[in-house]
């Protein structure tokens, strides 16, 4: 486990999106920042930002990275723990900050949204984060000196944060806040894996099968429900397509017979 001890100082860098994010609210930059952003961001087309939108939601991602389930358990089981804790983070927050987005502040017309109007509960972007908490969960679950490819994690779940701001649904304040939180999510998700015994890890064990459920669950989500916005659909179809290749998979390695030596 000392491969993949989580370094001390790495708990103070989320301290820095949520300090900036402070500055901004109390600095009366809200609404400057975002409409920055907000019309920067047209730069690029819809699907864009509607996929990046996508790899922030917690089915998204979860059917994404599922053939972790074969490849590297550990890293996925860092991952859903990380998400889970995000996702109980995203809820008592938002609950208890209440605070309004931006489609409730400013006039209808005065920025480019994408998808139905959104009103409350603004704070802190749960699509951002989810993808920084599974971002730092892959990242910190993984042994030092294989980390460094997975840098470009972060760089992803950044452009998923700017999706929030390009589809209109959330203040550059949320993202910075959903950032910091979800560093911290996903950097406990991870530390909760890699004490996870070796031995219960196996596409035999009872976890396994579990996740596996899981991906039933998820497979089922993605066809029936609208994952965000429409122009996801793609993504939906190619999730489900990854979630069965890998499904067929373990269930072959349900009747793989290990060699004796």
């Amino acid at each position: 486990m000392s491969k993949k001890v989580i370094p001390g100082f790495a708990w103070f860098i989320p301290l820095a999106p949520l300090a900036l994010a402070a500055i901004i609210y109390f600095g009366d930059l809200q609404s400057s920042s975002f409409l920055f952003i907000n019309q920067l961001t047209q730069q690029l087309p819809d699907t864009l930002w509607a996929w990046f939108t996508f790899l922030g939601n917690g089915w998204g991602v979860f059917a994404l990275a599922f053939p972790l389930l074969l490849l590297a358990p550990r890293i996925l089981t860092a991952g859903i723990f990380a998400g889970a804790i995000a996702a109980v983070a995203s809820s008592v927050l938002k609950g208890a900050f209440d605070l309004p987005r931006p489609a409730e502040i400013l006039a209808e017309g005065s920025f480019y949204r994408i998808g139905e109007v959104l009103l409350h509960r603004a704070f802190p972007s749960g699509h951002t984060l989810t993808a920084f908490a599974i971002a730092s969960a892959f990242y910190f679950s993984a042994p030092r000196d294989k980390r460094a490819p997975l840098l470009f994690l972060f760089v992803i779940a950044a452009f998923v944060g700017l999706s929030r701001n390009a589809v209109g649904a959330h203040w550059l304040t949320d993202v910075l806040g959903g950032a910091g939180l979800g560093i911290w999510c996903g950097m406990i998700g991870a530390s909760l894996a890699n004490h996870f015994p070796e031995t219960q890890l196996g596409p035999k064990k009872i976890w396994a099968h579990l996740i596996a459920l899981g991906g039933v669950v998820a497979a089922y989500s993605h066809f029936t429900q609208k994952m965000d916005l429409e122009l996801n659909q793609p993504l939906q179809y190619a999730s489900i397509a990854i979630i069965v290749i890998t499904l067929v998979l373990y269930a072959k390695a349900q009747f793989t017979q290990a060699r004796p030596r």
